[in-house]
């Protein structure tokens, strides 16, 4: 079989490449793939989660963990975001963040996602397209929530997380410098955020961010920034992708859209369903530190390594019957959140939350939900995003 993992016009066309993922997770889980550079393709579970959880064999620091290859300017700014961070040092950002994401934050935001999710379905009426009226306004306005920052700035945040996440895609972004633009205006918002909330504290993230922890260690102001950059991608796109996602597949399987809108119960298990089904993040890259063995093959110090979650989440050895859409599976130890260790989704709480109660408030709203025309992709291998789903209401 021809294998080409990161053509971005099959990711518009079909979504992830699924029938090359299933070959590979059955003849070559660790593949050779050929590129500028090439890299070793990791597609099955287990294996997935091992480099996952060994950040000192597998590093995020070396080469960051996006897939495309950058300068070494680009590499030593983006060295300060926790993503592409090893321990000890992630360790210690990730421990001042914590504090934003405790489950009693979290769980203090239900009714207030419940409003939001109400007010959304409220205002839609005929047919109109669910990614720009539902799946996207959803986290923004959590997001606004989180920061302490002004419901109208929402489109500021979604224009800005489109273009840097959108920058292969012609729709959001003409040109890569477009994308990194976009980050030095989510740099001065953040700049301006922070000096907002030391002159006039409330009790929202940036205020808990901005104060000293227990040991007295505080964000730095690059730290800060990026910390936003991060909070502004990873904590709306995963979202707005994983409804639209879960929507279209609920579309795609009328008896499980049906199954729900007869017990909206169901949305606490379809949400991770949906989650594993989707997986909106397709893949983070690793360098090797070592030469090692992963899979049967040898890996040399150096090399590039790329874990596919999406394939990882249809392993038949994890998931029986894992090509079936099924919104009550249940155990589901999906990794469409990371596959554990130093990186695991700081969000996943929230994003399931979120993920819940939409579908539950749909279910139990709009049961007569209907989709009008073809949904329409994000031309990315890293994001596995819907651009458009026109849907009528009714």
């Amino acid at each position: 079989m021809q294998i080409d993992l990161v053509d971005r016009d099959v990711y518009a066309t079909t979504g992830p490449p699924h029938e090359q993922l299933a070959w590979l997770r059955a003849n070559s889980p660790v593949h050779w793939h050929e590129g500028e550079p090439g890299f070793w393709a990791v597609t099955r579970y287990d294996d997935v989660v091992h480099v996952s959880r060994h950040s000192d064999r597998y590093s995020s620091y070396r080469k960051l963990a996006l897939f495309d290859e950058m300068s070494q300017d680009q590499i030593d700014l983006q060295r300060l975001m926790m993503l592409n961070q090893d321990p000890p040092e992630h360790t210690r950002r990730r421990s001042l963040v914590n504090r934003g994401f405790t489950p009693r934050t979290i769980g203090a935001l239900e009714q207030h996602i419940r409003d939001i999710c109400d007010d959304l379905l409220d205002k839609c009426t005929g047919e109109v397209d669910f990614v720009t009226e539902v799946a996207a306004p959803l986290p923004l306005y959590v997001i606004c929530e989180l920061l302490g920052a002004p419901v109208a700035d929402r489109d500021k945040i979604f224009t800005w997380s489109n273009r840097m996440i959108g920058s292969q895609d012609p729709d959001y972004s003409p040109s890569p410098e477009e994308g990194s633009a976009a980050a030095m205006e989510v740099y001065a918002y953040a700049n301006q955020l922070a000096e907002r909330r030391r002159s006039h504290p409330k009790d929202d993230i940036v205020t808990k961010l901005l104060q000293p922890d227990e040991h007295g260690e505080t964000l730095d102001e690059n730290e800060f920034d990026l910390f936003v950059l991060l909070l502004v991608v990873a904590g709306n796109e995963t979202t707005r992708n994983a409804a639209s996602g879960g929507m279209l597949a609920l579309f795609e399987h009328p008896d499980q859209w049906s199954r729900l809108a007869a017990d909206p119960t169901l949305a606490r298990t379809a949400a991770d369903e949906i989650v594993r089904w989707v997986s909106p993040v397709n893949l983070f890259r690793r360098t090797s530190t070592a030469d090692q063995v992963l899979g049967g093959q040898e890996i040399k110090a150096d090399d590039k390594v790329v874990v596919f979650y999406a394939s990882a989440n249809r392993d038949t050895a994890v998931f029986p019957d894992a090509e079936t859409f099924d919104i009550g599976r249940d155990p589901n130890p999906h990794i469409g959140f990371g596959g554990g260790g130093a990186h695991f989704c700081l969000g996943n709480h929230l994003a399931k939350l979120e993920l819940r109660v939409l579908f539950e408030q749909l279910a139990r709203r709009r049961p007569n939900l209907r989709q009008t025309g073809p949904a329409r992709r994000l031309r990315s291998n890293f994001i596995n995003g819907i651009k458009e789903l026109p849907v009528t209401f009714g």
